[in-house]
């Protein structure tokens, strides 16, 4: 019986190309940088499955590059890299990387807090450059944390994570999000209120909502202009739910303290970018779920969701349940 063909777009930890390996004809990206957009669109031609990155658009044009493609798995929590309506018309099943990377990524988010805050990555430079001479009451004076209050935007499952981290530095821990969570407050000690509010109150700022076309510079000048002279914004989420080029002024004017970024609008971000010339901002390259056990296991997920699809099986982490009953199977002439 013949394997079905399918193309994976990144190298992935081993464990993950070996399962797909057992089930699949697999072909895999060895380079290191996303394909281009003609190498997707030939990657894809001819197969049943495709796993992605958030990196790969994939729209319309890439799946009618296969006319048997029965499944898209997203290596990733965010799909905004896939047109799931234009999935949805072909009958693709989608499917992501839930509730794996919460605790890393609030990790990260917090370590970005902390680092910012206490302006780490400055100390680190300036005592490699030689510049420490002696312990000095004025040097690199930061923000405390402890006791601060941390305004968080989307109380999802990254939200709350952070909340808890917070609970041990005694924050006080306020939040919005576009539904209201009672059960979350009494769990966390949090408290509701409105984005305006919640700028103008908090020390920080850590952003966790997912990238809509409603939350597209759901930060910008004006809502930055709200922020505390002191306080901090901290970006997990996605690049373009802040206006970078309003933060860079924010920043450059000093009318916040500082910014920790994992993500920006574009990315990777141009080395010559002025934000990178900012001393107030601690800059990672999406590294919000880089540990080794995480991406191993997000890897695990997305091969699931491969090989169910191309085997014509409901896939186990699906982001288009709208299908679920009339999605695309097998029997399809894909040469």
């Amino acid at each position: 019986m013949t394997k079905p063909r399918v193309f994976v777009t990144r190298i992935l930890p081993q464990p993950a190309l070996d399962m797909i390996e057992q089930s699949c004809e697999m072909k895999v990206w060895p380079e290191s940088l996303p394909p281009s957009r003609d190498a997707l669109i030939e990657g894809v031609r001819g197969c049943d499955g495709i796993l992605s990155l958030l990196t790969d658009r994939i729209d319309a044009e890439v799946m009618d590059a296969s006319p048997c493609l029965k499944v898209i798995s997203n290596y990733a929590v965010g799909y905004d890299n896939i047109d799931i309506a234009a999935a949805n018309e072909r009958r693709i099943q989608v499917g992501n990387t839930p509730g794996v990377l919460t605790e890393t990524t609030a990790d990260l988010a917090f370590a970005l807090l902390l680092a910012t805050a206490r302006r780490i990555v400055e100390a680190d430079r300036f005592t490699r450059s030689g510049l420490w001479k002696t312990w000095d009451p004025m040097l690199l004076l930061g923000q405390d944390v402890h006791h601060a209050t941390l305004g968080i935007v989307g109380f999802g499952r990254i939200g709350r994570e952070v909340a808890k981290r917070a609970r041990g530095f005694d924050m006080q821990v306020i939040y919005y999000d576009s539904q209201r969570n009672e059960d979350a407050e009494r769990e966390l000690g949090a408290c509701f209120a409105e984005l305006d509010m919640l700028l103008a109150t908090s020390d920080f700022v850590s952003i966790h909502v997912p990238l809509t076309e409603t939350t597209k510079h759901l930060i910008g000048e004006r809502e930055l202009s709200l922020m505390k002279p002191t306080a901090i914004l901290v970006n997990t989420a996605r690049g373009p739910v802040v206006d970078q080029q309003a933060l860079y002024k924010a920043l450059k004017d000093r009318r916040i303290a500082g910014a920790g970024l994992d993500v920006f609008e574009h990315e990777p971000i141009d080395p010559n970018d002025p934000l990178l010339k900012l001393d107030n901002v601690v800059v990672a390259p999406h590294i919000g779920s880089a540990s080794v056990a995480t991406r191993t296991r997000m890897a695990l997920m997305a091969a699931e969701n491969l090989i169910a699809g191309v085997e014509c099986r409901p896939i186990p982490y699906k982001v288009n349940p709208e299908i679920d009953r009339n999605f695309r199977c097998c029997g399809l002439d894909c040469e």
